[in-house]
């Protein structure tokens, strides 16, 4: 049955806002490859920003974003692998907009759906303690299946991340090679390299290695004490034409730009060579322009799948 967004306001979640949230008994990598089976590897975002809410004909409101957001909910809680919130257009309204969020989450994950709180946090000492907890210890109602964080202070400042992703089995996604036109000098600036990170990296010289393999390789050392795929992730855009190496990354890829952004999946196999189950391609525009009709939400995302795979 098709279904539109309403505009209702939003519901009172203090009570009903997050699921019993435990540990896992698999990695959050192993979750996600043991999903895809059934649903393909596919993130999709929820992203209510304004020219969105616009096109579905709803206002740039408190109430236009649980519209979008519980409509989302309904297409995708049992068509989608993973799907990925990006928390700004929820913190711009504030504790109205948290408790959109912790909602959705709550739904989604209730569902099965793996869900990827796209926060890109990144601090150090007791303010990572705070974010780690917020995001994946079992008593928060913010309590999702994986972060996205950023290592960008030093990827030793995300352990505390690292540190509760591993004992929950829950998901830390790590900043890699971002498609924003600022990232490449940053991300493809050199740094020495240590002597493990040369073994272990495909394409570091003797002596530097980019930033962004750097963090990849952090992440691989990370997860390789796991016999399947681990907790950490890395994101790598899939427009990025410079990628790091991914083949010993050992966790989920996060790939954003699939689609109306211009990345195919041709790129996911170039920059992903050698981890391509890991790969996770994100789409977001493409699906969402489709909104507010639930089965047309659904029958994109469901096309998308299928091209994917094909």
């Amino acid at each position: 049955m098709s279904g539109t967004a309403s505009t209702a306001g939003p519901t009172n979640t203090a009570s009903t806002a997050s699921p019993a949230c435990t540990a896992h008994d698999l990695t959050f990598g192993q979750r996600f490859l043991e999903r895809a089976e059934s649903f393909g590897p596919v993130c999709v975002g929820i992203d209510p920003h304004a020219s969105l809410l616009e096109q579905w004909g709803l206002p740039v409101s408190v109430k236009g974003v649980e519209a979008f957001t519980r409509t989302c909910v309904e297409a995708f809680r049992d068509s989608a692998c993973v799907v990925k919130p990006q928390v700004a257009f929820y913190e711009a309204f504030g504790s109205a907009g948290f408790a959109i969020l912790e909602r959705a989450i709550a739904d989604l994950r209730s569902s099965g759906v793996l869900v990827i709180a796209d926060a890109k946090r990144g601090d150090i000492g007791s303010t990572m303690a705070g974010y780690a907890r917020a995001w994946l210890d079992d008593e928060s109602p913010l309590c999702v299946d994986a972060v996205t964080v950023s290592p960008y202070l030093g990827v030793g400042s995300l352990q505390p991340v690292f540190d509760l992703a591993e004992e929950t089995n829950r998901g830390a996604i790590v900043l890699a090679a971002t498609s924003n036109p600022e990232a490449p000098g940053l991300q493809l600036a050199t740094v020495p390299s240590e002597p493990s990170e040369c073994e272990k990296s495909d394409t570091a010289s003797s002596d530097t290695l980019t930033v962004a393999q750097s963090v990849v390789d952090a992440v691989a050392r990370t997860n390789a004490g796991h016999v399947g795929a681990g907790n950490m992730g890395v994101v790598v855009g899939a427009t990025v034409q410079q990628p790091p190496s991914l083949a010993r990354v050992n966790g989920l890829i996060l790939m954003p730009g699939v689609g109306a952004q211009g990345g195919t999946m041709a790129d996911v196999r170039r920059i992903a060579a050698g981890a391509e189950q890991l790969a996770c391609p994100n789409v977001s525009r493409s699906v969402l322009s489709q909104g507010p009709d639930v089965d047309a939400l659904r029958e994109t995302l469901a096309t998308t799948t299928a091209a994917i795979l094909n």
